[in-house]
């Protein structure tokens, strides 16, 4: 190859010092390489900043995901709460019907004053009315007790 000189006495060729402080061809060749990958991985990130639809696909995709997993835990929840007040509902059901049966012996030695009288033997004639009424009571105090957890008071 043959050295060329320009107007001002420069030479190029094969002679003339690379640009940006290479040391020769192949350290040129690498510098360039990397420029490249550089140049690529910027563009990459202007054409995901540039893509507003598909950065608002991935967040919906992102908050779909959340939903259902907060779906899934509100549905553990409330099979869990509605365990509970079974549990208690039925411990509630056993607890009427002993003070029931106590009410009557009760009843039977000494006859309850007024109203209460009325009560009792209402209570006594309608065990499940007694049971339902207790199971009522112990779903709105688990209810309560669910809905002050979900609101953090406890």
């Amino acid at each position: 190859m043959t050295d060329a000189t320009s107007r001002d006495g420069s030479r190029s060729g094969s002679t003339a010092q690379p640009v940006g402080g290479a040391k020769g061809p192949d350290e040129l060749r690498r510098q360039i390489e990397e420029t490249r990958g550089q140049l690529g991985d910027t563009v990459e990130e202007l054409a995901g900043k540039a893509d507003v639809k598909g950065r608002a696909k991935a967040r919906a995709a992102d908050l779909k995901d959340k939903a259902g997993a907060m779906g899934i835990q509100l549905r553990s929840s409330a099979a869990h709460a509605g365990h509970t007040v079974q549990d208690r509902a039925g411990r509630a059901g056993h607890t009427a019907h002993d003070k029931a049966g106590r009410a009557k012996e009760a009843t039977e030695r000494h006859a309850p004053p007024g109203r209460a009288r009325g009560a009792v033997r209402a209570g006594l004639g309608h065990p499940r009315v007694v049971l339902v009424a207790g199971a009522a009571a112990g779903v709105a105090v688990a209810a309560s007790l669910v809905r002050r957890r979900q609101h953090g008071h406890c």
